[in-house]
């Protein structure tokens, strides 16, 4: 490793990145997303199908295995970034939850409850009754805008609509640089790839048009799309409808750049199925999170969250994310899928720039 290699990885403990070379410091804060597998509470409630969900299906234990599974989301959300940031993440965005009083149970558990998080939550009409939202540092981000679009999509068969999660969108302030989030839980692949294909390409043209409209108020509008999409990075539904790029330099002026596609052509994932590797949790960013002026905030690098904690250690499944729920019940696990993270970074001192 040569010297400006062994430069660019140190990180100082007081949150900031220091290019000794050039004398520059930066902060950096995590943008990440978790697919939270089946968050539900103990209670029965009349107007979802909760009573399906993995947790009311227990005959006994509920409320410790309640408890577990909110202890074991805690530890995962308050570590992700922390290596590097010494903090955890600025802003999350969680699918698979039930209802808001999950995340503030989430929020508020010892390991949490210090970094005072705030939460962007709306009851979606699925069918399941799963949600999306936003946690958010309320020391480092307010939210000055939030919002849901409905996905509709039907059968095409039977005509009838298939309710689904809507798409989220938060805008605010990080700690001084304008962003918007949009998070996302896009159709399964229930009834396979390419028969639910359709589904997801039209959850893709709705965050198209989110998008448009964001940089139609503002051209130059710093954009993170997060989220389960259930397609991977080279699937058409991101390459040809949201038309993501895998190279930096081929990302047009209101043009979107997919780091995790680079990911997935090197063979990683986040979930994995009959032995084969997706990577359907992704962050997706507009054109000026990729600019060279760091008097804002801008993307650094990106990953995949697979601490050896999170990994099933041993069995039919040894390698796969460490689950929460099997034919068994509780497993004390985290959840099927790993989190996704991206860093940002702005100068502490522009002059430098």
């Amino acid at each position: 490793m040569n010297f400006l290699k062994r430069i660019l990885s140190v990180v100082f403990l007081s949150f900031t990145i220091m290019f000794n070379a050039q004398d520059k410091k930066f902060k950096i804060h995590t943008i990440a997303f978790y697919n939270l597998e089946n968050v539900f509470d103990t209670i029965n409630d009349p107007l979802k199908f909760d009573e399906y969900s993995p947790i009311m299906e227990l005959k006994k234990g509920r409320a410790l295995a309640y408890k577990s599974k909110v202890s074991n989301i805690a530890r995962v959300i308050s570590e992700i970034g922390k290596d590097v940031t010494k903090q955890a993440p600025a802003i999350l965005g969680v699918c698979e939850v039930e209802n808001k009083t999950v995340l503030e149970d989430v929020i508020n558990h010892p390991l949490m409850v210090g970094k005072d998080y705030g939460i962007v939550h709306y009851d979606s009409p699925d069918a399941r009754g799963i949600d999306v939202g936003l946690l958010y540092r309320k020391d480092v981000f307010i939210p000055t805008n939030t919002s849901t679009y409905e996905l509709k999509i039907y059968d095409d068969q039977s005509g009838e609509r298939i309710t689904t999660r809507d798409q989220l969108v938060v805008s605010g302030m990080l700690d001084g640089s304008r962003m918007h989030f949009i998070v996302n839980h896009w159709p399964s692949r229930r009834g396979g790839e390419v028969r639910s294909s359709p589904k997801r390409i039209a959850a893709a043209k709705l965050n198209k048009r989110i998008v448009d409209s964001l940089q139609s108020a503002d051209p130059y509008a710093k954009i993170c799309i997060m989220g389960d999409f259930n397609d991977n990075p080279n699937n058409l539904s991101l390459k040809k409808t949201l038309k993501t790029e895998r190279k930096r330099k081929k990302v047009s002026f209101k043009g979107l750049y997919n780091p995790f596609e680079t990911l997935y052509r090197k063979g990683l994932g986040t979930t994995a199925y009959r032995d084969n590797w997706s990577l359907f949790d992704q962050i997706i960013i507009s054109k000026p999170l990729l600019e060279k002026d760091y008097s804002s905030y801008r993307y650094y690098k990106a990953g995949i969250y697979n601490k050896n904690y999170l990994i099933t250690s041993n069995g039919k499944y040894k390698g796969y994310p460490f689950r929460s729920w099997n034919s068994s019940g509780f497993t004390n696990g985290y959840s099927d899928h790993f989190p996704v993270y991206m860093y940002v970074i702005k100068a502490v001192d522009t002059t430098l720039n």
